[in-house]
């Protein structure tokens, strides 16, 4: 009975582990704050995902209204 405690105690780890990565996996995605950390890695060993990051980050600023300035009113 002991062995098959055991077990579930490590299957149950081994979910909650992997449960833990999917939701930082998810919030890194979301917040947009992986770049930095897999930037160098992706140059590497995944050229294509380095490019299309840097593309993205250009994407981003060129379509960011400068914070400084206020809002238009509607037409």
């Amino acid at each position: 009975m002991s062995d098959v405690a055991v077990l579930l105690a490590l299957a149950a780890a081994f979910v909650a582990v992997l449960g833990a990565l999917a939701w930082l996996a998810a919030r890194v995605r979301r917040r947009g704050i992986g770049g930095g950390l897999l930037g160098p890695m992706d140059e590497v060993y995944n050229p294509g995902a380095h490019r299309s990051r840097l593309e993205i980050q250009l994407h981003e600023q060129r379509t960011t209204p400068p914070r400084d300035d206020p809002p238009r009113p509607p037409t």
